[in-house]
């Protein structure tokens, strides 16, 4: 389900990675017509547990699954630093095309960056996709919400100032990633109704870090993004040899601010709002 090394990035993941759009989150759970401490929310690809620690002063319950073991120890780690309550975030190891859950069991679920991670056939729509949404429509309530952190076409083509730097991996990473407007049929297909999409053009996913121009240099600071893990060894030393000529000719804080005006414009990431719509079953 992944295309780099998890149980080696999750080191170093939370030095530049933000967990942005927390807002929005709360602000799409919040229409469920309920107070956020009663509702028990699913983390789907949960990795070093950003979002659900971000979230847990707000909601009741969260529990987050991920494929890998080495973020979800690191999410245990950081838990028990700041003496979460066990019973409040529960973790476990599962893939989120099979969870591990009752039908019915979650208010709400969230996925935030993890959809393009699925080793899904483009060419025959997405048949990966279909099957993680039909298993969160079974885990999620009549009326629940669902909630999807992903990056647009024109995200991935604008939204990030090293972009022409590492043109070829983004390349390959958009191909991966499920156009905004299929999502949205397969999520009908799947039984949601979609309610809109929310993009913050203020938020990036490095904060201040993101400003760096030498951070691409830097493998800790390239492990908060998983675009470089498609860049060839060849790829990614041409693009420090780039970044290196312009930080000597004094021209790289320019450079990293021109190629960031579109970004301004279109943000990094969009929020998918869905919400479960009742079926025959559900009367049961």
């Amino acid at each position: 389900m992944a295309y780099e090394n998890y149980t080696k990035t999750s080191q170093n993941f939370d030095l530049t990675r933000r967990p942005i759009g927390v807002e929005i989150l709360l602000g799409c759970f919040a229409t469920l017509g309920r107070p956020l401490s009663e509702l028990v929310v699913l983390d789907a690809g949960c990795g070093t547990g950003s979002y659900s620690l971000q979230l847990l002063p707000h909601i009741g319950r969260i529990e987050g699954v991920d494929v890998n073991v080495a973020m979800i120890e690191h999410t245990k780690r950081k838990a028990a630093a700041i003496r979460v309550s066990p019973d409040r975030l529960l973790l476990h190891e599962a893939r989120i095309e099979q969870l591990p859950f009752a039908d019915r069991y979650f208010d709400a679920v969230m996925v935030n960056q993890v959809l393009h991670h699925l080793n899904d056939d483009v060419a025959n729509g997405f048949p990966q996709h279909r099957a993680v949404l039909k298993e969160f429509a079974r885990v999620m309530r009549p009326g629940g919400v669902l909630v999807i952190n992903i990056c647009s076409t024109a995200q991935l083509d604008d939204g990030w100032w090293y972009r022409e730097l590492f043109a070829k991996a983004y390349q390959r990473c958009k191909q991966r990633h499920i156009p905004l407007p299929v999502l949205t049929t397969l999520l009908a297909e799947c039984g949601f109704s979609h309610r809109g999409n929310i993009v913050p053009t203020d938020a990036v996913f490095q904060g201040d870090s993101y400003w760096d121009g030498t951070g691409p240099l830097r493998k800790e600071w390239r492990d908060g993004d998983s675009v470089f893990a498609l860049a060839t060894e060849q790829e990614l030393k041409q693009a420090c040899s780039q970044i290196r000529q312009l930080e000597q000719a004094g021209t790289l804080a320019d450079y990293v601010t021109k190629q960031d005006v579109r970004r301004r414009e279109i943000g990094q990431v969009t929020f998918v709002h869905a919400v479960k719509m009742p079926s025959d079953r559900d009367d049961i």
